[in-house]
């Protein structure tokens, strides 16, 4: 009896992955539940090792990775709830959230936090806004 033998390993470039499925497989998600923080701009959650090795993949111009100090200004352990979105141009909870530009991945619902007055400059600069809200502050104000 013949047995056909595959390697596993194999690679086949005729066989790439269409690019929905690629962006998917690159999603960033916390590699344990111990020690995950939250990206004050963007809510991305990760672990604080994750963030200093790879930086925030919304906000790079954060300039998170192997900057220790950098990561403990623009992340936060004070978030709420997490939901993982696959498609956030399709998906209206990452409407809702206003995530819907960013990439996959899972982010937190509510973010606590108070980033430093010159990195909120540096990102209103840029034209963007940022998910944390102070100690104390409304939930719905922090998201209007």
């Amino acid at each position: 009896m013949d047995v056909e033998r595959y390697d596993d390993n194999a690679v086949d470039d005729g066989d790439a992955l269409p690019d929905k499925v690629q962006e998917l497989a690159e999603a960033s998600v916390p590699t344990s539940l111990k020690g995950v923080r939250a990206c004050m701009r963007c809510g991305l959650l990760k672990t604080l090792d994750q963030f200093l090795e790879y930086g925030c993949d919304n906000c790079p111009f954060l300039d998170m990775a192997g900057n220790h100090e950098r990561c403990n200004l623009c992340t936060t352990a004070f978030y709420e709830g997490q939901v993982a979105v696959m498609d956030p141009g399709e998906s209206w909870t990452a409407k809702w959230l206003r995530v819907d530009e960013f990439l996959p991945g899972v982010y937190a619902i509510a973010v606590t936090g108070q980033l430093d007055k010159d990195i909120e400059d540096e990102i209103a600069n840029r034209g963007g806004r940022w998910r944390c809200r102070p100690v104390g502050s409304d939930h719905n104000e922090a998201l209007s």
